[in-house]
Order: C-alpha cells, then structure tokens, then sequence
C-alpha cells in the first residue's frame, strides 16, 4: 500500500492549477443515465472515484470514451468524457461497486426515472458518520416511486413513470437534492425542490441539466423548479473549479508561509472559507483567473470556525483548517455541525504534536510552537489532506499512511505540490 513521505519546513512558491471538481463531475457522469444521446464532459480530473464510477456506468450500459489530457504546457486541463447511454442492459447497482463510493447510489434517481424500475445497494455506513439515504428515498416516493428494500437493496419502481410533485427536505441534504434533482428531469410535469442544497457543484448540474432540454428556476437558492421532459438531448458540459480543492491548497500555502497563485478556479465558489483565511494573517487576492495567496508574517491569528451547509465554512475544509490552525498564536475552536463523526484526525495530528482537546462536535486547538514528524495514518480523504498539510509544517519527516484516500479527491497532489517547492514523494507499496 502506498505511502507518502513529507520532509517539512519548505515555504511554497509559485503556481497551482485547480482540477475540475470531483463533487460536480460524479453526478454530471450520471445525469448521462437520463439520455440516449451523447454526453460530452469536459475538464474532469483524474481520480480514483472518478475513475470507479466510470465502471458503474458502463456495467450499466453506458459507452464511454475519454480523451487524454492535452500534451504541452497546460497538462493540468481535464480529460474529456464521451457518454452515451443508449441502452441500458442492466438496471442493478450491485453492492461490490456502490459499498465503495457512497456518490455511486445516485444512480438509483435517473435509472428510475428513465427506465421505471431498479434495484440499487445501500450504501452502508461510512468512516465520517452514517448518513442514512431516507431522504432521498423520501424525496422520490414524493414523485411517485414505490419503495422496498431488499436483501440490502433499495428496490424501486414506477409503472406509469415519476411524476412532479413538491418535495421538502426537512433537512439540507446534497446527495438527496442531487438524486431527486436528476429524477425530476425526466418525471411528468412541474417538481418544486425546497430546502435543496445551494452548493455550487448542485448548480453546475441542474446548468447541465438545462444544455440537456430541462427547463429549470432557482438554480443557486434553496428553491428548485424543475419542467421535467420526455426525452432529454445531448450536451457539451465543463466541470466548474473544486472549491475544495482550492481552499486546501490555500491553507497549505498559509501554513507554509507561502506565495502561490491558484490557477483556473474561481474565489466565488468558496468566500465564506476565503474570508476566514484571511483573518488569520493570511493576504488573498484575485486574479484573472484565480487567486493569489501570501502569508509572510511569522505568526498567525487564530480563527474560531463552525462548519455549515452552502454558503458557510465547507466540512471538507475542515479538517484542513484544524492542521493549519495547530500552529496559530493562540486557541481557536471549532465546530462540526454537518457530520457526527468528522474528527478522526485530531488523534493523528497529535502524534505530530498538535494540542487539541476534542468533546462533541468541537474541538478545541491551542496553537504549539512547533510540530514534528510522525508515522500518522489518513482515516477519510479530507483528513488525509490535513496531515500532508501538518507534514508540510512539521519538522523532520511525515509518513502519511492508506494515502488511496486521497486519489479519491485530489488530482496530482504530490506533483502540483512539488513544482512549488514542497519536499513530498510518494512511496510505492509493496
């Protein structure tokens, strides 16, 4: 199993490309379920999700082609997907592929609305909380599908095909606004989504859904209105900048001290988590296509934070932020309302010597001197990024352990890092 080796105390200088996010491409690769016609994506990152759900698709029928990434100076620019689902040959989502990527039972929406029937795992717990899937059960049981599960399947059906209907979340949910999103773009009549998720990467697939023949209201508010239709065409798409992405190699610049410009993303997708970066010393400003960071003064402002739904601080960031706060000039908190069980880091990070006092849903960090490295060993893909920003402050050498978490959400990490000076490699298992 591959591990990864860091030798801190490197400032980072230069420039960084943003891939495309693997948030929005997951659910853009499976809105080509709802169409016989060819779905063109373009600037989706290479990951091992990505890469995965790739093969659920065509175990479904879909015919998939990918252009390679461009050769020459700009090797950072995306693949290029080519979906066309012509025929679907099999309308199960078996549990061997949907029990290793949570983002794969989305496939259950548009298999059901397109075909009218469909068995797909559950998903099963996860290593940052249980997030059930009633609500999206909820939400298409509103449109007409009848229910069972199975043997561990959710089993589904719709004789006469989904019908429009008022769905109301009771609570904010992306995976379920996401499968009830995509549902609704082929059920009979009007679908008014309320309490939907507002994340940019929600956005980026109802504008898709709407190059596809979808008429659709509201996109980026809570209020979704969807016209669904018969049939939906073909489209050429490209994914929006991982946000995510973005603000965990501005913290990395921040906690090294450093002076990067992030390329090829967009600061409005993540201003909320922008903001609070810069209250802690660090200087961030827009340029033509992207952002610069610099940090140069020798401490940094500690920062309290609570993780919210869209537009608020993302929990994808937060474990990102606890590292970087690990050495700020004092004590900051913070707190995890979005999952019950996102704080598996805090144990790893005080192996490099971090203070931090955990109780509930918040943590409580006292900024240390120094850090030092360690063995550590990555939980979940957010965490993981945390301790390779930790290893880049810490003194001595970091070995960050099951790093395959991490290939599931950052394109080239070692590589982008690499190129602007950070001493990090990749070390092959056995």
């Amino acid at each position: 199993m591959d591990r990864i080796k860091i030798v801190g105390g490197n400032r980072l200088e230069g420039s960084i490309p943003i891939s495309g996010a693997k948030n929005a491409a997951l659910p853009l690769l499976i809105a080509s379920l709802l169409t016989a016609d060819r779905l063109t994506l373009k600037n989706v990152p290479n990951l091992a999700d990505v890469n995965l759900l790739a093969r659920i698709l065509r175990n479904h029928g879909v015919d998939l082609a990918v252009d390679g990434k461009r050769p020459g100076p700009k090797q950072h620019i995306g693949e290029t997907f080519h979906l066309t689902a012509r025929d679907i040959v099999d309308t199960t989502a078996p549990y061997e592929l949907v029990s290793r990527m949570r983002a794969s039972f989305w496939v259950l929406g548009p298999l059901l609305a397109r075909m009218h029937k469909t068995r797909v795992s559950l998903p099963g717990g996860c290593a940052i909380g249980t997030r059930p899937v009633d609500l999206h059960l909820d939400g298409l049981k509103a449109l007409g599908a009848n229910i069972e599960i199975e043997n561990g399947y959710v089993v589904a059906t719709a004789p006469g095909g989904l019908v429009g209907n008022r769905v109301v979340f009771p609570k904010v949910s992306v995976g379920a606004t996401h499968n009830v999103l995509l549902a609704s773009a082929l059920a009979k009549g009007e679908t008014i989504i309320e309490n939907a998720a507002r994340e940019p990467e929600i956005g980026d697939v109802a504008e898709c859904l709407v190059k596809m023949g979808v008429e659709i209201e509201g996109i980026g508010s809570s209020t979704l209105k969807i016209q669904g239709r018969d049939r939906l065409e073909g489209a050429v798409h490209a994914v929006l900048p991982d946000r995510i992405e973005t603000g965990t190699f501005a913290m990395a610049v921040a906690a090294t001290g450093g002076d990067v410009t992030l390329t090829d993303t967009r600061p409005d997708l993540l201003q909320n988590a922008l903001d609070i970066l810069a209250k802690t010393g660090t200087e961030i400003s827009r340029t033509h296509n992207g952002l610069r960071v610099v940090r140069n003064s020798a401490s940094m402002n500690p920062v309290s934070v609570e993780t919210q739904p869209f537009p608020g601080f993302p929990t994808d960031l937060q474990a990102q932020f606890m590292a970087l706060m690990t050495r700020a000039a004092g004590t900051s908190v913070i707190r995890e309302t979005i999952f019950e069980n996102r704080f598996m880091h805090v144990q790893e990070l005080a192996r490099l010597g971090a203070e931090i006092h955990q109780h509930g849903d918040t943590a409580t960090i006292t900024g240390v001197e120094h850090l030092h490295g360690a063995q550590v060993m990555a939980t979940d893909l957010r965490a993981s990024v945390s301790l390779v920003i930790a290893g880049l402050m810490a003194e001595g050498e970091t070995i960050i352990n099951r790093v395959y978490h991490l290939d599931r959400g950052f394109e080239q990490l070692e590589e982008k890092l690499t190129r602007c000076g950070a001493n990090i490699e990749r070390l092959s298992g056995d």
